[in-house]
């Protein structure tokens, strides 16, 4: 009997076809959570804007307080300049916040205005709030929704 050695050739890497199924479905999955993560910064961006209007509404009211009227002067309520930028979770600024007081200083409007990619946010643009404690959304002259923004 002879011994024959059989020659079995390995097969290494990954075919084109296989390696074109891969990269399809990652880039849907890409689709899929872009989107996804785009609308969670832009709703972070949200918070700060609110959280600097109501902080903006606390030094209003303590300034009342103690003057017996508001104020629109940016050192009367502790910023360094008006409008204020507000920093959204780091170092950049995605809004401004600035003050409009009646003639008699006796009401006061703040509003966080958008600016740099956050322009885009459709669906919660500027936000506002008074000395009566309302709150609003707002894009251009129209009012949108505050029930799903605030």
């Amino acid at each position: 009997m002879t011994n024959k050695k059989l020659s079995l050739s390995t097969q290494h890497g990954f075919t084109l076809i296989e390696a074109m199924i891969v990269v399809t479905m990652l880039a849907i999955l890409a689709a899929i959570a872009l989107p996804s993560y785009q609308s969670y910064v832009r709703k972070a961006r949200r918070t700060d804007a609110k959280n600097a209007l109501l902080d903006l509404a606390m030094r209003e009211e303590k300034f009342y307080s103690i003057n017996n009227r508001y104020s629109a002067t940016a050192g009367d309520l502790g910023y360094a300049a008006l409008p204020y930028s507000v920093s959204s979770s780091g170092s950049n600024s995605y809004y401004d916040l600035s003050i409009t007081l009646s003639t008699d200083t006796q009401s006061y409007s703040g509003t966080a205005t958008p600016k740099g990619p956050q322009l885009s946010d459709a669906d919660c643009y500027a936000f506002t709030i008074s000395n009566t404690g309302l709150r609003g959304n707002q894009k251009g002259g129209s009012t949108l929704s505050p029930d799903k923004c605030w």
